[in-house]
């Protein structure tokens, strides 16, 4: 007979055993929404290809990010709200449904509708996972399983483009959608069998309206910085117009929760200033994270002469970091139940590291530039959990859904910023220093695309010259930017309260956050 888990804060007894069984059902999804991206980066060529419609490319990524993004919040007040379980359940499905339709599409206006079902359904993944973790697990023990989700995101950035490739290369691009039909087939067996967890009904009414706005927000929001320089000037009409929209919708957003019976995002939460503090904080980390996982294998690529194929083991220094000192630091959190240190730790770190990364050139050896990831990812291990972790302790379990999903839309926003800030600069950097080198006219013919080290050795000396120290200088000014975002981050740690950790104490009354005793968020909020 299969061990059934019962949530923290219960009488009954969690067993181990099925902890684990439960959390590998929950790794496995968290592994779809982070993988799905990474194999159709290394797939898309060989979709436009037999697609076409090379004009729309960026609209299969931007469709699937946007539904991703805006869903966010609303998976997890749904959990709140109906029950974590069939939300988790539904969202797996949807997400299941879009995988299986894009593998299907005719065309590209087909793939791009198909991914926004997608994402759909990716929203409420990362959101269910970390919701039903909170749940689960008290945050005092919850440290120790840090390592198991800092793992799934380095599988997936390392695993991802080598997987896409051989997928596409063997069986087709289809296929990139389809492996993702038995994996879920498997979470959804798993968390049906063995995860029970209360069913709620809520008597309240769904807050359509500030779902609404909140949806505008964050396209709006998402456009700007995915449009912004790229597709239209920063002083375009078109992007001046997004970023009104965003404001008002943002604005009319904010007056609605106020009056809202059962708000989308409850903006009591942002009382407490821990989870302020970690949406901010949150946010920096995206900022950072997405930014060096882009440029990091562009610059290796393009300076240091490396093979596009092998694009995800060139962040291995970086991700292989992270995964070990987020273990590290969980373990300490769960012994100790301390934790102020190491958003400090992380911040100062994430400063170094994206400072050093700044500092390289056309001559940074590949061992340097490992050692200069491996600190950055040292920040991110400090971060990337805790984040999370402190969040959900400073809110009532009634709110654990909600907390979840909104730092892990911050964390997206910032990812958003971060791409397009530094791409922004990249791309100008770019450009002013193959000018300054070539001239005009060779400057635009040569910098019209990305070379990957194939491309660049056909190219004339004196044009590949130009080109790497371009990028090399492209590549210094985004990361300064990514330095100074990340001065913001460590000056924020230091204002973050060690409210203590809620532990596996004797069981809770229904709607009690921590244990039996005063909930720390309430405590907190009195506090300041």
């Amino acid at each position: 007979m299969v061990d059934t888990v019962k949530p923290a804060g219960t009488s009954e007894e969690v067993k181990p055993r099925s902890v684990r069984v439960v959390l590998m059902a929950l790794m496995i999804a968290m592994l779809l929404a982070m993988l799905d991206n990474m194999i159709i980066g290394t797939a898309m060529p060989t979709i436009v290809g037999e697609l076409h419609g090379l004009e729309h490319l960026s609209w299969v990524v931007t469709a699937y990010t946007l539904a991703t993004a805006a869903s966010t919040p609303i998976w997890g007040k749904l959990g709140d709200m109906y029950g974590r379980k069939g939300s988790f359940l539904t969202s797996i499905v949807i997400f299941l449904i879009g995988s299986a339709l894009s593998g299907m599409a005719q065309s590209m206006g087909q793939l791009i509708g198909f991914r926004a079902i997608q994402g759909l359904g990716a929203g409420g993944l990362m959101v269910g996972v970390m919701a039903i973790i909170g749940d689960l697990i008290p945050p005092r023990e919850r440290g120790k399983y840090q390592g198991m989700m800092a793992g799934v995101m380095a599988l997936a950035m390392i695993g991802g483009p080598l997987v896409g490739g051989t997928i596409t290369d063997h069986w087709g691009w289809r296929w990139s959608f389809y492996i993702n039909l038995p994996l879920g087939a498997v979470a959804l067996a798993m968390v049906t069998a063995v995860l029970h967890l209360p069913k709620k009904r809520s008597q309240g009414k769904i807050d359509y309206l500030g779902a609404a706005l909140l949806t505008v927000a964050i396209t709006s929001t998402v456009l700007v910085t995915t449009w912004g320089g790229n597709e239209y000037a920063w002083g375009s009409v078109e992007i001046l117009g997004l970023i009104a929209v965003g404001v008002l919708s943002t604005a009319a957003f904010l007056y609605a929760e106020t009056k809202a019976a059962e708000p989308v995002m409850p903006l009591h939460i942002f009382r407490s200033r821990n989870f302020t503090l970690m949406s901010v904080i949150g946010f920096l980390v995206g900022f950072a994270m997405f930014g060096g996982v882009l440029y990091l294998p562009l610059f290796q690529q393009s300076v240091q002469g490396a093979s596009a194929t092998n694009s995800g083991l060139l962040l291995l220094p970086m991700l292989l970091s992270m995964m070990v000192v987020s273990l590290i630091s969980g373990r300490v959190t769960t012994s100790s139940g301390k934790y102020k240190m190491f958003p400090i730790a992380g911040g100062a770190l994430m400063v170094v590291g994206m400072f050093l990364l700044a500092t390289m050139d056309t001559d940074t050896t590949r061992l340097v530039s490992g050692l200069y990831m491996a600190v950055l990812g040292a920040g991110l291990g400090f971060l990337m959990q805790i984040t999370m972790l402190v969040a959900q302790n400073s809110v009532e379990m009634k709110d654990m859904g909600v907390a979840s999903s909104s730092a892990t839309l911050f964390r997206t926003l910032g990812g958003s910023f971060g791409v397009a800030l530094m791409g922004s600069l990249f791309s100008a950097q770019v450009t002013d220093t193959m000018t300054e080198r070539l001239g005009p006219e060779a400057a635009q013919a040569a910098g019209s695309a990305q070379l990957d080290a194939a491309s660049l050795a056909k190219l004339p000396e004196a044009v590949r010259d130009a080109y790497q120290h371009a990028v090399a200088a492209g590549t210094h000014s985004a990361f300064l930017l990514g330095a100074a975002i990340a001065v913001l981050g460590f000056a924020a740690a230091w204002f973050v309260k060690e409210v203590p950790l809620r532990g596996a104490g004797p069981a809770a009354p229904t709607g009690s956050a921590d244990g039996g005793k005063a909930a720390p968020a309430a405590q907190e909020s009195l506090a300041h």
